[in-house]
């Protein structure tokens, strides 16, 4: 075998390494909490977020030692990680308390308005409202202020587990699909909607409505499934303090401003340094930012696409290969185990690709999004928002995709039959 031959085999090894790490993840947090000497090096690996970037380390290390230093250095130097940067930025922002009181305002004014309790209206509302505004904002910000808004309503004591892993598969499905009415917000449309001339009225007419319509059937069976258990002890309320409108005014600007650059990392970072130089200068009005939360899903990103981005000679011919009903199936299948922007992208590659074909692997990519943390870029930010409401304070990815099945096979017809 050649070296590349070689380094090829090494890479699809190490990364199926890594999906087992990400299922073994709650297992390390059990024996983080029964062992005493080794409880930091378990807790570690334990880490969901730390999973991919470990052993995207692994990978250049091997690599360095099969085919060189310099080649190990300019392989990871030819990475675009524009992506795991956006999204850290993104979350830091949209989780803002200017941001996030604004849209719980907006949350509970609609609720308010629902002929339903009002406990009921803020997580129906936070499952189908906010993914879809997703396809404004972007799917990781949507799935960030949804996690926020969420978590002591559904992912907290009291409730089932199984209950919060069937509302965990909701959020990431509906965050998958959701960000689908528009040609900018969701990764995987990104990566192929200039290639194949997709504006936001193509996306909008051809995916929107079946979209809608799958959000809403999940989202209101998973809000029906734990209504009992919702209390309106806790309800979504802005704070007592009303926020002043100038400042609130200049967060949804940064937001904007970042979500218009999201291309261009030289300027969405340089409007993110702004950003902390004005919550400083305001402080009075702020929460502690999620730096740390935001950059561990940066992290997770980054691994994902130094260790995906070795993936393709064994993808790229099963995407080529297939029919269009089978491609749909080979999509919500494989997007589970790499990613669903990668897949895409890989998709995009294929010369020759027909107008269904290209539908239906968009199709199976995004209605797979929610079915692991790797498949979705949004993803690992709610795990990193919501892990601590489950048992070990961990989120089990077999309890995941048990959760996202009927919510996936909802979308899965909705925009296969439809």
């Amino acid at each position: 075998m050649t070296e590349t031959a070689n380094i090829n085999l090494i890479a699809a090894i190490i990364f199926a390494i890594a999906l087992v790490h990400t299922f073994a993840a709650k297992s390390f947090e059990r024996l983080a909490h029964k062992s005493k000497r080794h409880a930091g090096l378990f807790h570690l690996l334990g880490e969901i977020e730390v999973v991919f970037g470990l052993w995207a380390f692994v990978l250049i290390g091997v690599m360095a030692f099969v085919v060189g230093g310099r080649e190990a250095l300019d392989y990871a130097e030819s990475r675009h990680y524009t992506e795991p940067l956006f999204v850290f930025v993104i979350m830091v922002i949209a989780a803002s308390r200017p941001v996030l009181e604004t849209v719980k305002g907006l949350v509970s004014v609609l609720a308010r308005a629902m002929p339903i309790r009002t406990a009921v209206a803020h997580v129906w509302l936070c499952l189908f409202l906010v993914p879809l505004i997703g396809s404004l904002i972007t799917e990781p910000a949507a799935m960030t202020l949804a996690a926020l808004m969420l978590a002591p309503l559904v992912f907290r004591e009291g409730m089932p587990e199984w209950k919060k892993y069937a509302a965990l598969g909701v959020l990431f499905v509906n965050i998958s699909i959701g960000g689908t009415l528009t040609s900018f917000a969701a990764p995987p449309v990104l990566m192929v909607a200039g290639k194949w001339n997709w504006d936001t009225m193509f996306m909008l007419t051809t995916f929107g409505w079946k979209v809608a319509l799958a959000v809403f059937i999940n989202a209101t069976a998973v809000t029906f499934l734990i209504q009992r258990h919702l209390t309106d002890h806790n309800p979504i309320r802005p704070d007592e303090e009303r926020m002043p409108i100038p400042i609130a005014a200049c967060h949804l600007l940064a937001l904007a401003a970042v979500v218009l650059f999201a291309h261009h990392p030289v300027v969405f970072i340089a409007i993110f340094l702004l950003f902390l130089g004005f919550t400083k200068a305001y402080a009075d009005y702020q929460s502690p930012l999620i730096l740390k939360e935001g950059l561990l899903v940066g992290f997770f990103l980054a691994g994902l696409v130094v260790l995906g981005g070795m993936q393709q000679w064994w993808l790229q011919p099963i995407v080529s290969s297939l029919g269009d009903t089978a491609l749909f199936f080979a999509a919500l299948g494989l997007t589970a185990i790499t990613d669903n922007a990668a897949l895409t992208y890989l998709g995009s590659l294929v010369e020759g690709m027909s107008d269904q074909a290209k539908y239906m692997l968009m199709a199976g990519a995004v209605a797979g999004g929610g079915l692991t943390v790797i498949a979705n870029a949004p993803n690992p930010a709610g795990v990193a928002l919501l892990r601590a409401g489950f048992r070990d304070g961990a989120i089990g990815i077999g309890g995941l995709l048990a959760g996202a099945s009927l919510p996936t096979v909802v979308a899965a017809a909705a925009l296969l039959l439809l």
